[in-house]
């Protein structure tokens, strides 16, 4: 009888970590909503919906882009970061949460949808032991390094204040930083945020952010001897003054 009420207890939520990329400042983007229904109420966190008995996680991973930004992606934009089911992890019931990462080639007009009171864009900034997510005064915090999990968990309601992330959104997108970081020598998918093509500035700035380094640390040269396996060549950038820089795709 336990075990089949905890069941009908359960919920299975999608969250959604939108990266994109802002061509004018050249900032990597996070997409954050501002809730409207519920106990979270007014405040920020990833976009997040319940997922339906009719489809499989990674279809209510990209219905979930579409309802909040209109955006219609393929599979390849988007891929599974981690489950998070930690009997922690909220206040109001069991709750899990199956998280994913999606890459947007450009960053659309945004208009709140159900459940959003609002929605922005925040610039991926970074100290020593977190990266920030910033938006005029709005500053929201990744969980620190020197936090452990379980510790998190046990002392969710003192992390848990209103000026910071919803539930253990902050710890998903720790991870999600890490996994990103992690890959960068091979499995670079983040760079999907730049479109269709871009030039090796344009990789090496936004592995200067996961790096959080400057962008000039990162030697144009030895990033092409280290990392240019990892693109394909397409043709020149048109349109600049000066000489033509090379474009390339993800090989």
């Amino acid at each position: 009888m336990q075990d089949s009420k905890l069941n009908n207890n359960l919920m299975i939520n999608i969250v959604n970590i939108v990266w994109g990329y802002n061509c004018q400042t050249d900032k990597v983007q996070v997409l954050l909503v501002q809730n409207s229904l519920g106990p979270n109420a007014n405040r920020w966190g990833l976009p997040t919906t319940l997922l339906r008995a009719n489809e499989n996680a990674e279809e209510a991973s990209l219905r979930l882009v579409k309802e909040k930004m209109g955006i219609d992606l393929s599979n390849f934009n988007t891929e599974q970061l981690a489950t998070f089911s930690n009997i922690k992890r909220t206040i109001t019931g069991r709750e899990i949460a199956l998280t994913y990462m999606t890459y947007l080639p450009y960053l659309p007009e945004l208009t709140p949808g159900y459940g959003a009171k609002d929605v922005k864009w925040f610039e991926v900034d970074h100290n020593d032991q977190q990266y920030l997510l910033k938006n005029q005064q709005l500053v929201f915090e990744t969980l620190n390094e020197n936090i452990n999990e379980n510790e998190f968990y046990n002392n969710i309601q003192k992390f848990n204040s209103e000026n910071n992330l919803v539930s253990d959104h902050a710890l998903i997108l720790r991870l999600a930083f890490k996994r990103i970081r992690n890959r960068l020598d091979y499995l670079p998918t983040i760079l999907l945020i730049l479109g269709d093509n871009f030039t090796l500035k344009q990789a090496r700035k936004v592995y200067a952010v996961f790096l959080k380094e400057p962008v000039e640390k990162i030697d144009n040269s030895n990033f092409r001897k280290t990392h240019g396996h990892l693109f394909s060549e397409v043709g020149i950038e048109h349109g600049k003054s000066g000489r033509p820089a090379k474009l390339y795709k993800l090989a």
